[in-house]
């Protein structure tokens, strides 16, 4: 069976060299694989390795070892449906570098209580429904201006999101923003990146202030996870061309219901559900993954 081991540094570190190509090969040779081309997909950021005659695990597990403390991710999959047609994205602390609802806390003056308990359900040490009830009564009473303060003051997108989104997006992918977080900064992340849907949760606003409730129903790990069925429904697409991404515990269902679910510096509990963890690389990283070069990048 033939699959294809990707090597991802991060862009401009020079991270993935020929030396290190080269000891990866060696590592797979030596676990009995059957070595065939390189082919360099950005110079020293992102190569892949063709290999067969041997288990992915045992090849990855070796190739692993090798490069042990190496600021390398590496990926191991089937060559067959690499540029999927669906991807489904995490908001918090995956397209972007915050947690929107830990920033408007603390602007709100709540801050360390709230982000401790966002910590926790993340891990998954905590029910996801009540954490976010309870962080978001502390914020009742807080002025709605608040919400429009944060996301322009605090929240920024992570390297590499606009140009995941935009170059999937030109290849005829799907793209939605879900998050367990709000609509009030998911809509403007998802017009900032360029997501073709978003979805997240409704602050009960009254009087121009925040009453502690959120209006209608949590979305949640289930949530994500039928976000992504119902698209693959609406639009024909098989689990194999799916990508789904997150970090913390609420993603792990809609990792595993993907064709390939990428954990991007993850929560320690999110590491073995996902197919993927990119712990180096920004979020170009997930084209390397899919097998596109530097030079099909839009931006």
């Amino acid at each position: 069976m033939e699959y294809v081991l990707t090597l991802i540094g991060q862009p401009g570190a020079n991270a993935v060299s020929d030396k290190f190509v080269a000891r990866a090969g060696v590592a797979l040779d030596k676990a009995g694989a059957r070595v065939e081309d390189t082919t360099w997909l950005a110079p020293e950021t992102a190569a892949d390795i063709s290999f067969h005659d041997v288990d992915w695990t045992r090849g990855y597990e070796s190739v692993v070892a090798e490069l042990s403390g190496q600021p390398i991710d590496i990926a191991v999959q089937r060559p067959a449906d690499r540029k999927k047609r669906l991807l489904v994205a995490d908001m918090d602390s995956t397209i972007i570098a915050q947690e929107c609802l830990d920033e408007l806390a603390d602007l709100a003056g709540v801050g360390a209580k709230v982000a401790e308990l966002t910590a926790r359900a993340m891990a998954g040490e905590l029910d996801f429904a009540d954490a976010l009830r309870e962080r978001v009564e502390m914020l009742a009473g807080v002025s709605a201006a608040l919400l429009q303060e944060t996301f322009d003051e605090r929240v920024t997108l992570n390297p590499g999101a606009r140009t995941l989104v935009k170059t999937m997006t030109s290849n005829g992918a799907v793209t939605a923003l879900v998050s367990g977080g709000f609509q009030f900064f998911t809509s403007r992340v998802a017009e900032a990146a360029g997501f073709g849907s978003f979805g997240g949760n409704l602050f009960e606003i009254e009087g121009d202030k925040l009453t502690g409730r959120i209006t209608g129903h949590i979305v949640g790990a289930e949530a994500k996870q039928t976000t992504l069925e119902a698209l693959m429904a609406e639009h024909s697409i098989p689990a194999e061309s799916t990508l789904a991404v997150g970090d913390g515990a609420n993603d792990i269902p809609m990792l595993k219901a993907a064709g390939l679910g990428v954990a991007v510096r993850p929560k320690p509990v999110v590491r073995d559900a996902a197919d993927v963890t990119l712990d180096h690389g920004d979020l170009t990283a997930l084209l390397y993954v899919q097998g596109y070069r530097l030079d099909e990048f839009v931006d």
